[in-house]
C-alpha cells in the first residue's frame, strides 16, 4: 500500500472502518524518556550511547538545542535511532547562541537550566504558539538558584522569548516553586540540579502535582546516571552536586504513543498487541492497562522470560451483531497526555465518563479542554467544560466534521481516532503528528485498512 505523507497544514480524511482490526504495532522511542536522556548525556562527564532514540520534530529541536550548546551526536551506522554523545563542556561554550524550542515543551523548559551553566548568552525562542505555554515557575526556580535570565518588557518572566546570560556554575540551594501547571517545571530543574554549586534543594509549594509519573521518570534517570537524589518528604527533592555520568541506554518505546493504536482495538470491537511493553516502568502511558478496560477492553501482557518486557494486548468487545460495546469509562483522573485518547473513548462510550484532575491541560501545546469541548460539539455532542474536568453523557449520536489540530499532536490524534467510528471524519494538520510520530497518517491508514504488520 503507497500512502502520502501529508503536507503541514493540509486536511486529511481520517480513514473508517467497520471491520475489526488485529494487529501488531512496533512503536518507537518514547519522546519524555529520550528527551531527558539527551540532557544527561549532554551533561555528562564521559561519552555515552543512546539506542532507540525517538526521531521526531521534538527529539530533533533538543539534539539541535544541545549540540547549539556544545554538545555533539554521531549516528552509529547512519541509523538516527543509534547516538554516539559526546558531552558539552560547558565552561568552553561562549557567544551569542539562539535556540528553536518550536512548540516542544521539554526543550523550552530544560534547556534554560543547561545554558545557565554556560558562559554563553543564549536567546531561546519557538513557534508563535509556545509564547502561550507557561514558563514562568521554572525560570523563577532558575534565578532563585542564581540563574540570569531576562525577557524584554517581561517581569517576572513567565513566557518565551527569553535569554540565558551564562555565567558559569549555577550556585544552587533551596528553591520553592508551585509546578501545579507542568510537571515539567520540577523536571527541568532536577535535571541539571547536580551541576549546581551547592546542589539543589527543591519545594513544590502548590496544592497538587499533575503527572506525577513523569517525576518519576526524572527521578529515575538521574539516579541511573550516578546523580544522588533524596525525596524526603511530600513536594521535596534534593539532588546533591556531583558528576553526572551517563551509561549506555536503550530509550523505552513510547507508551503514551501506544494510546490512539490501543484505542484502535476498542473502537473497532478488535485487538492490538504491542511488543517489548516494560514489565516496570515510569511512563504514564502505562495506565492504559487500568484505563481500557473501565471502557469494556480486555488487557493481557505476556512476559518474555529473563527480560523486563512483554506483549501487551488490548481485545474490545462486540455484540451478537458485531457492532463494538464502548462503556462509558466512569471518573478517571490524572491522564495528563491520555486526556485526549480518553476522551475520543468518551465519545465514543454508550455510557457516562468523567475526566478529572486535569486543568494543567490548558497550558499545554494547546488549551487541550477548551478545544476537545469545541471538537466535540462540531461532532454533535454536548459535554460539559469545568475549570480542570470533562464530562461526557456518553450515547452520542456523531456525524462527521473537520476536526482541528491546533498545532497538537494528541489533539490530531483524537481526531483519527474518531474517525474509525464516525465516517466524513476530516482532520486539519494531521501533519502535526510528526512532533512525536512521524509516520503516524501512513501507519494508521494501514492500520485501517487491515494491516496486521506496523511500524508506527
Amino acid at each position: 500500500m503507497v500512502t502520502r505523507t501529508p503536507a503541514p497544514g493540509e486536511t486529511w480524511s481520517a480513514p473508517f472502518t467497520n471491520t475489526p482490526i488485529h494487529a501488531t504495532v512496533a512503536l518507537p522511542g518514547s519522546k519524555s524518556l529520550t528527551n531527558r536522556h539527551l540532557v544527561l548525556a549532554a551533561l555528562s562527564e564521559s561519552p555515552s550511547r543512546l539506542t532507540g532514540v525517538l526521531v521526531s520534530r521534538d527529539t530533533d529541536l533538543m539534539i539541535q538545542a544541545l549540540t547549539a550548546l556544545g554538545a555533539a551526536f554521531q549516528r552509529v551506522n547512519d541509523d538516527p535511532t543509534v547516538l554516539d554523545v559526546t558531552p558539552i563542556r560547558l565552561a568552553e561554550t561562549t557567544g551569542e547562541i539562539t535556540v528553536d524550542s518550536g512548540l516542544a515543551g521539554t526543550v523550552m523548559r530544560f534547556i534554560p537550566g543547561v545554558a545557565a551553566g554556560t558562559q554563553a548568552t543564549v536567546l531561546v525562542d519557538g513557534d508563535e504558539q509556545s509564547y502561550a505555554r507557561p514558563m514562568g515557575p521554572v525560570i523563577d526556580g532558575l534565578i532563585q538558584a542564581g540563574a540570569h535570565i531576562s525577557a524584554n518588557g517581561q517581569d517576572p518572566i513567565t513566557t518565551l522569548p527569553l535569554t540565558v546570560h551564562g555565567k558559569g556554575p549555577v550556585p544552587g540551594g533551596a528553591v520553592g516553586i508551585d509546578s501545579g501547571g507542568s510537571s515539567q517545571f520540577v523536571s527541568a530543574l532536577l535535571l541539571v540540579g547536580a551541576t549546581f554549586g551547592r546542589g539543589l534543594d527543591l519545594r513544590h509549594t502548590g496544592e497538587h502535582t499533575p503527572s506525577p509519573e513523569h517525576i518519576a521518570m526524572t527521578v529515575n534517570v538521574l539516579e541511573a546516571a550516578g546523580v544522588r537524589i533524596e525525596h524526603p518528604e511530600p513536594n521535596r527533592w534534593m539532588v546533591h552536586p556531583g558528576p553526572i555520568t551517563a551509561t549506555d541506554t536503550a530509550v523505552e518505546p513510547d507508551l503514551s504513543n501506544a494510546g490512539p493504536y490501543l484505542a484502535a482495538a476498542v473502537v473497532t470491537g478488535g485487538s492490538v498487541t504491542v511488543p517489548y511493553w516494560p514489565q516496570e516502568t515510569t511512563q504514564i502511558g502505562d495506565r492504559w492497562r487500568d484505563i481500557l478496560p473501565a471502557f469494556g477492553a480486555t488487557v493481557t501482557f505476556e512476559p518474555v522470560a529473563g527480560t523486563n518486557y512483554g506483549d501487551l494486548t488490548v481485545t474490545g468487545t462486540r455484540d451478537a451483531t458485531g457492532r463494538p460495546i464502548i462503556t462509558g469509562g466512569g471518573e478517571i483522573a490524572d491522564l495528563a497526555e491520555l486526556t485526549p485518547t480518553t476522551a475520543a473513548l468518551a465519545l465514543l462510550a454508550d455510557g457516562p465518563t468523567r475526566l478529572t484532575k486535569i486543568g494543567h491541560l490548558r497550558g499545554h501545546e494547546t488549551d487541550r479542554l477548551t478545544a476537545l469541548n469545541a471538537e466535540a460539539t462540531k461532532l454533535g455532542a454536548t459535554i460539559e467544560e469545568g475549570l480542570d474536568y470533562l464530562a461526557f453523557a456518553g450515547g452520542y449520536d456523531l456525524t462527521g466534521a473537520t476536526l482541528e489540530s491546533y498545532a497538537d499532536h494528541r489533539m490530531a490524534t483524537f481526531g483519527a481516532i474518531i474517525g474509525l467510528a464516525v465516517e466524513h471524519t476530516v482532520v486539519h494538520d494531521i501533519a502535526t503528528t510528526a512532533k512525536t510520530m512521524p509516520d503516524f497518517p501512513s501507519a494508521w491508514t494501514k492500520l485501517a485498512a487491515g494491516q496486521r504488520d506496523i511500524r508506527a
